[in-house]
């Protein structure tokens, strides 16, 4: 095992992290919100955000993790501060010299996959970082890579914030100074929840809005702004034999696919509706005042275009689709169109299917 160095600045930056008076505080709904985003999005099962004192890694927000602090010479995190600029990608820790015989590798969690994206002060010096891993070897993607640098810039606002109030605590007598701070305060936190929204509504590989979102606009959608019901029709997608791109090609054409096809189906869908992501490689289309029969056909031509992306791989999907009944839940109408979809695999795939 190779023990983490110290950066050259150390004491500068353990003073920095001090003056956050974070260490050793109870759980915050906010940190927790945060990794359980960012193990949503990079599909690991374990995550934290850690702070990386002087002699050890203490946890402010932990997942699937029962201790709320390791030793420093044992942290892979100590290793990911060592370059800030950058997040740390160990794919299976057992090929890695740093980390082979760690004992976190050999026994319990036994880690294999990490991820860490430095947590940076105001001046720039790492503190700790947003981490992600897990007990099987993985990888990450360019886009989740991103996204997981883009939460990490989150906590770090998060750790601003705290910062800021009790700053103001301590300065409530001092008028001037406090509505000063309070304006700064209101900034960041606009721009946090505006940044926090973005990610929890959008899906990071396909950059099309995700099932909560199509949740919320299919709701809106079912009647107009006087309450009358519309003629709403919804369409599920999903890619035939997904599973044997993964295996024949591997994980990032995979991905690449995805994302091919939330680009077809957000052009195809820009002047009306929305296409969402739904899971994996299931994707949903919300089309507002829109019959079933014209549905149909706008699935029939979205069935052709996908086949003849530009991939170098066969590309075939299968569609369901449902108009709305009045009296029907959303999720009801959801249900008779994913009930469609099976017919539609059912029957051969490479198909559009209307339900019954």
């Amino acid at each position: 095992m190779i023990k983490p160095s110290r950066p050259d600045n150390e004491e500068q930056r353990l003073q920095a992290l001090l003056r956050y008076q974070v260490l050793d505080t109870p759980a915050e709904r906010s940190f927790d919100d945060l990794v359980t985003i960012a193990t949503a999005l990079c599909g690991t099962r374990m995550g934290a955000v850690t702070l990386v004192d002087r002699d050890r890694q203490w946890f402010k927000a932990r997942r699937a993790l029962d201790v709320p602090q390791t030793t420093r010479e044992i942290s892979f995190c100590g290793h990911a501060i060592l370059q800030p600029d950058q997040v740390m990608v160990v794919e299976d820790a057992r090929e890695d010299p740093r980390f082979f015989d760690n004992p976190i590798v050999v026994d319990d969690p036994h880690i294999r996959f990490y991820a860490g994206a430095p947590l940076l002060s105001f001046e720039g010096l790492p503190l700790g970082t947003l981490c992600v891993f897990d007990a099987a070897p993985g990888q990450l993607s360019p886009e989740r890579l991103q996204a997981l640098s883009a939460l990490s810039r989150q906590v770090s606002l998060v750790m601003e914030l705290r910062r800021y109030a009790h700053e103001i605590q301590q300065h409530m007598s001092e008028r001037a100074w406090y509505e000063q701070r309070l304006s700064e305060y209101n900034t960041l936190l606009e721009r946090q929840n505006a940044d926090l929204a973005e990610q929890s509504r959008t899906d990071a590989l396909t950059g099309l809005p995700n099932r909560r979102a199509m949740g919320a606009f299919l709701d809106a959608a079912l009647h107009d702004a006087n309450g009358a019901p519309r003629a709403v029709s919804v369409a599920l997608l999903d890619i035939d034999h997904f599973k044997n791109v993964n295996d024949l090609y591997g994980h990032a054409s995979g991905d690449h696919v995805l994302a091919e096809l939330g680009r077809l189906l957000r052009a195809t869908f820009a002047g009306g509706g929305m296409a969402a992501r739904h899971g994996g490689e299931e994707f949903v289309v919300v089309m507002p005042d829109t019959p079933l029969s014209v549905a149909e056909m706008q699935c029939e031509f979205l069935r052709v275009a996908a086949a003849d992306l530009p991939l170098g791989i066969p590309l075939t999907v299968s569609i369901g689709v449902a108009a709305h009944r009045e009296g029907d839940t959303a999720e009801q109408t959801l249900a008779r169109a994913d009930a469609a979809l099976y017919r539609a695999k059912r029957e051969g795939r490479n198909r559009v299917v209307p339900a019954e």
